[in-house]
């Protein structure tokens, strides 16, 4: 065996082995559960120790920027266990991932059940080069972001299906796809809906310093530019040669479309007129959003912050719902509104497991938040990062490896840039860095390790879509899947980072590397 085979079967050994570990755990269920316990008690004992930090962060009450103290709260005195109780209800509707994977799944399920995507999918099959199916469901992973979170909701278990049509392993595409949408997220070609808040808070904290300092929303453009091919390279390597080989052959349930290799006469013109409808609706949407004074422009005309970015899962949802309906009008898979609502239900049931955990999910990310114990970590790892006095590009990749750890803690990339960024924006001023690298540096750390974290608010919806292809699949199968992916972004990605910052080049149109 060659050594390049036997790195190559450590590798996989390795991974088979990580999934075996993670599998062998309770069920996601039981250890959201036993993380909120371990929250209770945690929190507990931190309260009477009496733990808090402080840092420069904006008051919520005031939207001043102030010095601010954060000290734990405990869930077992009288006041934690009457929140610990009450809030129940409030933690499951307003978890972030409940609302917007139920709206986009009442369109999904229609365009799935009625044959559509099923048809399109085998139609392409015939047509697309093979070659080329993973850089672009990786490629379309990262461009996700200008619309938000609809990449987690609609273009990850899309890549499990585009490679189920290409008689590729579902979990192959399902990770492509993840690696695009979460890995990438902080790349992209054009500006996306975070890039405004990022640099908000990036002034924000610049202006501890220098109170007429800007950050603008295209300040990091021309590294993110970049970073999209890069990712797109790494996605496909690392979905193509490590973990498609090592997911082996799969075998399918047969539900009566994934050996489907041919589109009947019948099916074609559903096609048509099926893909007809969805220019028809774009059109539509698009008299909404272009014009001047169009309804979903926001008040000052811009798209950033509009009722249209308010609104993309549902306008995500009638994409997919529309020519659903049509083909499967077609089709004769429709014939009423009765099937209509049928198939929409139909595809709720199969987010039953998805409904029951993201319940307790919701539980523990609430009461996480609400003891501050993820702020405390966040502003102690800071605190670490300041002791070890570290200078230059040293000081952004131990700023790159912090955001990291926290980012398990706190998947939310802006909730943790509103914190860190306070504390590390001046303190890299005052050694000659500018703000608009400091966000760069965050921005790599964020998103390695996004892919991997069980607190990230989709991930658990990504197992939900890992359990289609197999009952037996869990967190640790996608962290299994994931890990290659998160440990290539974070090394590769770093080491084009720093060679990115030793040429000197602007991280963005009229950018300084240097305060």
């Amino acid at each position: 065996m060659t050594m390049e085979k036997q790195r190559k079967f450590n590798t996989v050994e390795l991974l088979d082995k990580i999934e075996r570990i993670g599998n062998k755990l309770p069920h996601p269920v039981t250890i959201f559960v036993l993380f909120t316990l371990a929250v209770i008690v945690i929190s507990h004992i931190l309260y009477l120790m009496g733990v808090s930090v402080s840092f420069r962060g904006v008051n919520s009450e005031t939207d001043e920027l102030e010095m601010l103290t954060v000290q734990a709260v405990s869930l077992l005195t009288s006041e934690g266990i009457a929140h610990l109780f009450s809030s129940v209800v409030n933690n499951f509707t307003s978890f972030v991932a409940l609302g917007p994977v139920l709206v986009a799944m009442l369109g999904v399920g229609v365009a799935e059940k009625s044959g559509y995507i099923s048809a399109i999918m085998t139609n392409t099959v015939s047509k697309a080069p093979k070659k080329w199916v993973t850089p672009i469901v990786v490629l379309m992973g990262v461009l996700s972001n200008i619309a938000a979170s609809v990449g987690y909701v609609v273009l990850v278990p899309l890549g499990a299906i585009i490679f189920l049509g290409f008689k590729r392993h579902p979990l192959a595409g399902l990770s492509a796809a993840f690696a695009g949408v979460s890995g990438g997220y902080s790349a992209n070609l054009i500006i996306g809906t975070n890039d405004p808040i990022l640099a908000g808070l990036s002034t924000e904290a610049a202006r501890i310093l220098d109170a007429g300092y800007v950050v603008n929303p295209t300040d990091n453009w021309f590294f993110m530019f970049a970073s999209t091919f890069l990712i797109v390279i790494l996605g496909t390597l690392i979905t193509d040669k490590l973990v498609e080989p090592k997911l082996g052959e799969y075998i399918p349930t047969n539900d009566g479309n994934e050996d489907k290799t041919t589109v009947t006469p019948l099916e074609k013109k559903g096609l048509r007129w099926a893909n007809v409808s969805i220019l028809v609706t774009v059109v539509a949407i698009a008299l909404l959003v272009i014009p001047e004074n169009a309804p979903l422009r926001g008040e000052d005309g811009s798209l950033t912050s509009s009722p249209f970015m308010s609104s993309i899962i549902f306008l995500m949802m009638l994409i997919f719902l529309v020519p659903g309906i049509v083909y499967g009008i077609i089709t004769k898979t429709v014939r009423n509104d009765k099937d209509v609502a049928g198939l929409m239900t139909s595809s709720l049931e199969t987010m039953a497991g998805f409904i029951v955990l993201i319940f307790f999910a919701a539980q523990f990310v609430a009461l996480f938040n609400y003891t501050n114990l993820g702020t405390i970590i966040a502003v102690k790892g800071a605190n670490v990062l300041e002791a070890i006095q570290l200078d230059g590009i040293f000081l952004l990749i131990a700023l790159i490896i912090i955001t990291t750890i926290i980012n398990i803690f706190i998947a939310a990339d802006t909730a943790k840039w509103a914190i860190m960024a306070p504390v590390f924006v001046p303190m890299f001023m005052q050694m000659g860095i500018s703000p608009e690298v400091t966000q760069v540096a965050y921005r790599v750390g964020d998103a390695s390790t996004n892919i991997i974290s069980p607190l990230m608010p989709f991930f658990p919806l990504v197992v939900a879509f890992a359990q289609r292809y197999g009952k037996k699949n869990g967190v640790g199968t996608v962290v299994s899947l994931m890990l290659p992916h998160s440990i290539a972004i974070l090394v590769v990605w770093t080491l084009f980072f720093v060679i990115w910052y030793l040429l000197g080049i602007p991280v963005g149109p009229g950018t300084s590397l240097n305060y």
